[in-house]
Parts: structure tokens; C-alpha cells; sequence
């Protein structure tokens, strides 16, 4: 499985690709940031947003595009920011048909160090040596970016049971409503 990983920011917008499966050795395929200048139109700015992840998308090819969900945070400027670069890396993956699956912040930290309170070291120090990385990827955003693939990566698995799972019992449910319609149908005929 490839999955690009995107921490999404409008200055700063880490992406990287792990490519493997849950309980094998992953590789990192590429690390990076699509960076936007601070004094550039908003539109603008989330122009070179996308034009950056279609590039990754291109280079790329992954089969998923995990993506940091956003949550609020006391800086509603920030967090505006980043909903907007959040729904450009949504787009770009919709576009060409790629699942897209949004982490959140505690839940990707859990999944590479074991606490979903750790802190932006910790994770760059997981994230190194679960890739066999020489150095932490720098910036942090672009560590985020190969956790949330990572924690994608790992959790797909049981995601995707979870998700058959659920359709299955519906499933269950929708036949034995209209088992129980249809029975009912013939004891009024």
C-alpha cells in the first residue's frame, strides 16, 4: 500500500509517501513541504497548495492520501488556514479517485509513538526509526506527514473490517425487514 501523508498548513504543508503493509517493514518513498508565501493573496497561496500536491500526486501514484483532521484550536486564523489547505489536498485526491481518510492529531501520535500526547520530537524520533531514516525529516511538518502515512498504513486493516463489518450487519438487517415485510403481507392476503 502507498499512501501520501499530508499535515496540512498554508505556509507549510508536509507531504510524504510510505509505501507498505501493517506489520512489515515500511519505506519512505519521498518527504517534503509545499510551501506558500505569508504575503501572497489567500487564493493564491492555495493555488500553490495544489499545484505542490498534484506534483506529489503525479510523482507519487499513491493508492490513498491520508490527511490530518482538523480540530479547533484558540487561533481561529491558524485553524482557518489550515481547514483550507486540508480541503485542497481532499480535492486534489477526489479528483482522480483516490480514498482520502483523515487522522486526527492524538490518533496518529498514538499510532507511531504509543501516546497521543506525544510531543513533535517524539514523533520525528518514531518516525525515524521506523523508516530507517539517517535524521528526523525537517521541518516537523514533513514528519507529520510521513506519520499520518504511517498510522494510515497500519490502521487501514482494521478500518476497513470495522467498515465491512458494519455494511454486513445493514445488510443482515435490510433482509430481515423485508423478510418480516413480506411475511406479514402474506398473512394479510
Amino acid at each position: 500500500m502507498r499512501v501520501l501523508g499530508v499535515d496540512p498548513g498554508l505556509t507549510r504543508c508536509g507531504v510524504g509517501v510510505v509505501e507498505g503493509v501493517a506489520g512489515r517493514t515500511l519505506t519512505m518513498r519521498g518527504v517534503g513541504v509545499v510551501r506558500t508565501p505569508v504575503d501572497a493573496e489567500l487564493g493564491l497561496r492555495l493555488v500553490a497548495v495544489e499545484q505542490g500536491i498534484e506534483q506529489w500526486l503525479d510523482e507519487y501514484r499513491p493508492e490513498f492520501v491520508a490527511v490530518e483532521r482538523v480540530f479547533s484550536q484558540h487561533n481561529v486564523r491558524t485553524v482557518m488556514g489550515t481547514a483550507q489547505a486540508s480541503a485542497v489536498a481532499m480535492l486534489c485526491a477526489a479528483r482522480r479517485g483516490i480514498p482520502v481518510a483523515l487522522h486526527t492529531p492524538s490518533e496518529v501520535k498514538a499510532a507511531v509513538t504509543g501516546s497521543g500526547r506525544a510531543d513533535k520530537a517524539q514523533v520525528g524520533a518514531m518516525v525515524t526509526r521506523l523508516l530507517r531514516l539517517d535524521a528526523p525529516p525537517r521541518p516537523a511538518d514533513a514528519a507529520d506527514a510521513l506519520a499520518l502515512a504511517i498510522c494510515h498504513i497500519w490502521r487501514a486493516p482494521a478500518q476497513n473490517r470495522l467498515q465491512q463489518a458494519v455494511a454486513q450487519n445493514r445488510l443482515q438487517q435490510a433482509a430481515a425487514q423485508h423478510a418480516s415485510k413480506l411475511a406479514s403481507k402474506g398473512r394479510t392476503a
